[in-house]
């Protein structure tokens, strides 16, 4: 059993409906492509409407249609290459074995060359080779007709097709899934460990063809990294590790305040609300030293180093509200998410602080990485299940 499971792709099963899908869109790709081409340039018994390659290209336009395979390029390009390739190897070889080999090994490597594989091609290849005497009287014009109209017209039925049935073809990677919070609009996405030139040089190590796009790649393994994490935290939310008895300051607040708050309880963070209790903002040690004004420097002393030691020693020097430097499109949790999800809003926000936000967006606590450190490592499911 072993040995035969070995021929056995080990590929993840579609949905019903994904199947249906694939089998009706080949279906009107061909019907569409045959069609058409009757329409445009009749029917005569000794030119075919279609050719086989069309109908493997239909397997890829229209069940893998995310596959770098699949893509416009890759298909016409690839076909027409494949054609002309073809059709020089039977007009200076002849239909012989040599010929076909020959045409098929070009076609390959050309593709290859112009980034534009696409495995029907081969067959292309092969037929303008092999087809027979209705295919040698074309010439040149096979590469026009029947192979030119064909990949046309079965590339746009593709694209309406998968369009209409909720498919992105030509293909883009699919936007990650929102996450229910709100999120800072400019901050940069981090990958969870694996970027997608990390996937490029891996896959360039392996010196093989890969039918996936790597920004695909890179979404699906962020994706299971989060499902992964998700299931070893036990389902452990922000509600059970935030701090809830959180200090708070108002837009209004005085920096110096803030900043004598943030000495006297030892915090680097401080969420700002407004007179309703809900989330404005929040101020942070570095808003604070490189933002705020510090009033008139003395020359000697001036620099980050100053600063430094005046949050440390004097807030003297300190001017201004907590409006004129708090950050106030900040990213927000709810108490129910997944920390898995919380920690990935931290890479993706730059924050290390995160207020939990409840209904109305009124101020619930705070989760911080030291919380989330504690909860991996400290404290078990069952004591955070206590506590909150």
């Amino acid at each position: 059993m072993d040995f035969l499971a070995r021929f056995i792709p080990n590929m993840v099963s579609v949905s019903p409906v994904e199947r249906l899908r694939a089998a009706l869109g080949a279906f009107l790709g061909i019907l569409v492509t045959a069609g058409v081409t009757a329409l445009a340039l009749g029917q005569g018994p000794e030119l075919p409407l279609l050719v086989a390659p069309i109908g493997a290209s239909a397997v890829l336009l229209f069940a893998v249609p995310a596959s770098p395979l699949a893509q416009p390029w890759s298909m016409l390009m690839g076909n027409c290459l494949a054609a002309i390739v073809g059709v020089s190897c039977a007009t200076l070889i002849g239909p012989t074995p040599i010929a076909a080999a020959l045409a098929a090994a070009f076609s390959i490597g050309l593709m290859l060359s112009f980034k534009c594989l696409h495995p029907p091609s081969g067959a292309v290849a092969l037929t303008a080779v092999i087809g027979g005497p209705a295919i040698t009287e074309l010439g040149y014009g096979f590469v026009l007709w029947p192979v030119g109209i064909n990949s046309v017209l079965l590339l746009l039925a593709a694209v309406a097709f998968n369009r209409l049935t909720g498919k992105q073809y030509p293909h883009r990677p699919a936007p990650a899934p929102a996450i229910e919070a709100k999120v800072i609009p400019f901050a940069p996405k981090v990958s969870l460990g694996i970027s997608v030139e990390d996937l490029k040089s891996a896959i360039r190590e392996r010196d093989e063809i890969v039918s996936v796009d790597p920004v695909d790649l890179e979404e699906m393994l962020e994706r299971a990294a989060l499902l992964a994490f998700s299931r070893r935290s036990a389902g452990v939310t922000a509600g059970m590790v935030m701090t809830r008895d959180v200090l708070s300051v108002q837009p209004g607040t005085s920096l110096r305040i803030a900043l004598r708050t943030m000495r006297s309880h030892e915090v680097k963070a401080l969420p700002v609300v407004d007179m309703n209790g809900q989330v404005a903002g929040i101020l942070t040690q570095t808003d604070i030293l490189e933002k705020a004004e510090w009033g008139p420097m003395i020359h000697a002393s001036s620099g980050l180093g100053w600063r430094l030691r005046s949050m440390s020693n004097s807030d003297k020097p300190l001017r201004g509200k907590v409006r004129d430097v708090m950050t106030s499109q900040v990213a927000t949790v709810t108490e129910a998410m997944p920390i898995a999800l919380v920690i990935k809003l931290m890479l993706d926000s730059g924050h290390h602080h995160l207020p939990v936000a409840g209904d109305n967006n009124t101020l619930k606590g705070m989760v911080t990485q030291a919380d989330l450190i504690a909860a991996l490592f400290g404290a078990g499911v069952d004591d955070l299940a206590r506590i909150a």
